[in-house]
């Protein structure tokens, strides 16, 4: 038995977790009492007798949680905290045979954000392949359940729906152009320069669509796509204009730990879509890989690639 402790297990993140590992029969969940949920020794006694730690905590938190973990411990933080920090391995396999091996090997792992997941995997393939330059300026457009926002914005959305009142989308947020993944969406692709970015609410809870505008011809640029990712069980390239005359849900991928990746667009132009489930592959699923790749396990284990 794997022996895990979800450090902030009462979040959105940490709920997700405890759901879909209590689901398995090869791990135990190791839990705190809620009174104690602050308290140093309490959490350092339960870190002690943990093969996996989850950080589902805000940033400073999960700074010093992180600090008090055992060296022999696969710790995997699901804050912002540790993405581009030295010694912290990047969770997202997919991107390279180099970052599964780190995984593999990883005892300190940082989980990505969901809006950076998107971008991310969008771009890095180009920018690896010599298509995109890292000097080429990019923009963003995300648009995302507002599950994503942590229990606060929950509360909001879900009271006023309740009350008759629904925030019907589109918020656009985040317009000071500082959102938290700027850094590891610039770092992790080799970027010289952050995108500019527009994260927009949307009235579903969860679920999102991360879209980036490229000059560029779209073949070249599906080709691309298609080859870094053709040995992927959780990214699918779909077929070159596949729903183009169609909008697109947002919401297809919910309840799985699947990212299905677009290109639309012509000769000249080119629009890139990814979809995720934000609580998925954007969050705990994404987790929940790592660890299993970590512990040497299917990566798949407990994870669904079609939604039930």
């Amino acid at each position: 038995m794997i022996k895990v402790f979800i450090d902030g297990q009462a979040g959105t993140t940490g709920l997700q977790l405890e759901q879909r590992l209590l689901a398995r029969n090869d791990i135990a969940l190791l839990r705190i009492d809620p009174a104690l949920r602050k308290d140093a020794e309490a959490k350092r006694a339960l870190m002690a007798q943990a093969d996996v730690i989850f950080l589902c905590l805000p940033d400073e938190e999960a700074r010093a949680s992180a600090a008090m973990a055992p060296e022999n411990a696969l710790v995997i933080d699901a804050s912002t905290a540790h993405r581009t920090t030295p010694g912290w391995v990047y969770g997202l396999p997919e991107l390279s045979a180099e970052h599964r091996i780190a995984i593999t090997k990883a005892k300190r792992i940082a989980n990505p954000g969901c809006h950076a997941t998107g971008f991310i995997a969008l771009v890095y393939p180009l920018i690896a392949a010599g298509l995109l330059s890292p000097e080429t300026q990019l923009s963003c457009t995300s648009l995302t359940g507002y599950s994503g926002g942590g229990r606060g914005l929950i509360e909001t959305y879900e009271t006023n729906r309740s009350a008759g009142d629904p925030l019907h989308a589109p918020r656009p947020y985040a317009l000071g152009l500082r959102h938290k993944h700027l850094p590891e969406m610039q770092a992790i692709t080799g970027l010289c320069a952050p995108p500019v970015f527009m994260p927009v609410l949307g009235d579903m809870a969860q679920g999102m669509l991360v879209s980036v505008p490229l000059w560029a011809d779209r073949q070249q640029v599906w080709e691309t796509l298609a080859a870094h990712y053709a040995n992927s069980r959780f990214i699918k390239v779909m077929p070159l204009g596949a729903n183009e005359g169609e909008p697109l849900d947002p919401e297809a991928c919910n309840g799985t730990n699947r990212m299905e990746l677009f290109v639309f667009g012509h000769d000249k132009q080119t629009l890139l879509v990814a979809r995720l489930d934000n609580l998925g592959k954007g969050a705990s699923g994404a987790a929940i890989q790592c660890m299993n790749i970590a512990c040497g396990l299917d990566e798949g284990k407990g994870l669904n690639v079609y939604a039930e």
